[in-house]
């Protein structure tokens, strides 16, 4: 009886958990074993295609660095040709102004003459009216001389304030139809072609 008491205790107190635990763990290796196969199998292709594409990446940085060499000497080349362009320009800006003058400076010189007559002529007569035509051929010429070149005078009397002709210097009042246009020319203005060269000074009736 005793054998028996002993066999059945034994067995009561045989602790079972221990079996589970070490089933829970082979499963845990398993897992943990296949997991790393896995990652093997996955792995080797993935780093031999990262190699490929960083050779890849290599290969085009070299045909990249090609590229913008050839963009670099062009960008010098056309910075060279801009600048010479440049100074071309600018030289030939220069000599046409400078070779504008000086036609429009030999082109007065003739009025220049007949002032110069003039002054003698009235030094030595009496006849004003004679001094007054000669005066009016001069001033005539003049007129033609600046016409040939492109100045024009601006109209201003009797037209509406313009400010992109006019400066108006004064206001006068004057009748209903009046108000709003110039009455006066304090100073004339004159057009260089399209270009505003000087203001017509006037006064406007208000």
């Amino acid at each position: 009886m005793e054998n028996t008491e002993t066999r059945e205790q034994s067995v009561d107190t045989d602790p079972m958990y221990d079996n589970r635990e070490v089933v829970t763990d082979a499963e845990a290796e398993m897992e943990r074993e296949q997991t790393a196969d896995n990652m093997s199998e996955n792995g080797a292709p993935e780093t031999a295609k990262s190699a490929e594409t960083a050779g890849t990446r290599n290969a085009g940085d070299g045909a990249l660095s090609d590229v913008e060499r050839q963009w670099q000497d062009k960008y010098l080349r056309l910075v060279a040709e801009f600048d010479n362009y440049r100074k071309r320009t600018l030289k030939e800006k220069m000599d046409l102004v400078a070779s504008g003058g000086e036609d429009v400076i030999k082109s007065l010189l003739g009025v220049m003459d007949d002032i110069d007559r003039a002054l003698v002529a009235m030094s030595q007569t009496d006849d004003i009216e004679s001094v007054r035509k000669g005066i009016e051929l001069i001033h005539q010429k003049l007129l033609d001389t600046l016409h040939a070149k492109g100045v024009q005078e601006i109209e201003a009397i009797g037209s509406e304030l313009d400010t992109d002709l006019h400066e108006a210097v004064a206001k006068f009042p004057v009748e209903d139809d009046k108000k709003g246009k110039i009455i006066d020319v304090v100073q004339k203005g004159y057009k260089l072609k399209d270009k505003v060269v000087r203001y017509a000074k006037v006064v406007v009736g208000e």
